[in-house]
């Protein structure tokens, strides 16, 4: 494992309460590569808006994204009372210490409040752990330092104001480097709403380093590549041509009105095409691409049903290209395809369904009787799906639970510690 690799910060561990559809919703032991299956209205995309609405709370502040949801009123679960609460577990690096963010708002008739904020953390293999940074209202302490211990001294701060996050104030001073990175890391998630007719837009010439959300940019970014990596764009095109026949190449070229103009060229014709008359397929497989082969990567991509407009069989070779992006960056999907789900293993793929209440529950598919030996004799996840062997996430039978596997009393006296920074293996052979 590079160390590029070994560097990347993870989570390992989400657990949210009262956001809408997600009244307790818990998952544990999340894989570089995260995939959420299920039907329409199961929670998938709730639970994408939790990372947006967190990474919009540190890039735009707390009022804006909470107001952007209409509230505590349209946030919190029907029927709940209490705060809305976010928690995750993540490590800076493969060898780091996890470190466990926990958030907690409410609302007052002034607007949104944090009700609570800490970070907690374990020194060493023994003790307990212990917050190094708690806050409420608006006031609060923190330990300071590179390596913070329980016994070091509190500092008392107190911030502009109830709606103010701590982490995001604090993380911008050098003397607080646990709360730096982790600030830093939240607002560094990429989370796409790419629509193709975005990729045609006509921009203005320049390059950009960085793909937009909605991919209006990418002739941009393909002039960034083209001047200051070329063998990545060089990579890019490679890709590209395995998946669409005939294409060649593809350019960013500068008009002399100053516009910038998408092309693609096919093998056979000297002459390249504007992008807007492109297939969407092709368009949307060249953003997703682009955007997997950043040279400076986010920390965390996440993507909503990639599979739309791309053609079935092209989504292996979209999983493999998640694979080797998941070695940059974590990645979160959520799909219906099976033919995506076909090239993942058991413990990258959660389900998503409603329980009798109408809340979200999420299993993961490694967790699922049965689902393991079909595996290891050459079945496919995708397959499997289809089959209704993971009796639970059917859109037709809305009210099944999931049939567990029997967990060995030796495991749960003597649970194993994940390892979560290992590179997930190949998917399993196919058996056309």
């Amino acid at each position: 494992m590079s160390k590029s690799t070994a560097d990347i910060p993870r989570i390992e561990y989400l657990r949210v309460k009262n956001y809408r559809a997600l009244h307790d919703l818990e998952l544990r032991d999340l894989t570089p590569l995260t995939v959420l299956l299920g039907p329409n209205g199961s929670g998938k995309s709730t639970v994408f808006d939790v990372f947006a609405f967190l990474a919009e709370c540190f890039n735009t502040g707390l009022r804006k994204a909470w107001d952007r949801r209409n509230r505590l009123k349209e946030l919190r679960t029907r029927g709940a009372d209490g705060p809305i609460e976010i928690e995750i577990k993540y490590r800076e690096s493969r060898k780091a210490t996890p470190i466990t963010y926990h958030l907690s708002i409410s609302e007052t008739e002034k607007g949104p409040v944090v009700v609570a904020e800490w970070l907690k953390w374990r020194r060493g293999q023994t003790g307990k752990p212990f917050k190094f940074l708690d806050f409420q209202h608006g006031s609060g302490q923190v330990i300071s330092g590179d390596l913070p211990d329980e016994k070091d001294e509190r500092i008392l701060e107190s911030l502009a104001g109830a709606d103010v996050l701590a982490v995001n104030a604090l993380g911008q001073l050098n003397k607080h480097p646990r709360v730096v990175a982790l600030r830093e890391f939240i607002t560094g998630w990429y989370l796409s709403y790419l629509a193709v007719d975005s990729t045609r837009h006509t921009s203005e010439a320049g390059p950009q380093e960085r793909l937009s959300e909605k991919g209006d940019n990418l002739a941009n970014v393909i002039q960034y590549l083209y001047e200051q990596h070329p063998d990545r764009l060089a990579e890019i095109e490679r890709a590209l041509a395995q998946r669409v026949p005939r294409l060649k190449s593809v350019g960013a070229d500068p008009m002399p009105d100053g516009r910038l103009l998408l092309t693609i060229r096919d093998a056979p014709f000297a002459q390249p095409v504007l992008a807007r008359f492109a297939s969407d397929g092709t368009l949307k497989m060249l953003a997703y691409l682009t955007l997997l082969n950043d040279p400076q990567p986010p920390r965390l991509i996440a993507i909503e049903e990639p599979e739309n407009q791309l053609h079935p069989m092209l989504l292996r070779g979209f999983a493999e290209e998640c694979q080797n992006a998941s070695l940059r960056s974590q990645l979160l999907i959520s799909t219906h395809s099976p033919f995506l789900i076909n090239a993942l293993q058991p413990e990258q793929v959660w389900v998503l369904y409603r329980d009798e209440q109408g809340y979200t529950k999420a299993v993961r598919t490694a967790d699922l009787a049965g689902v393991r030996e079909f595996i290891e004799n050459n079945g496919q996840l995708g397959d499997l799906w289809m089959e209704g062997r993971f009796g639970v996430g059917d859109p037709f039978f809305p009210n099944r639970t999931p049939r567990l596997r029997p967990i060995p009393k030796k495991a749960k006296e003597n649970p194993k510690e994940p390892t979560l920074f290992d590179v997930i293996p190949d998917s399993p052979k196919s058996t056309d």
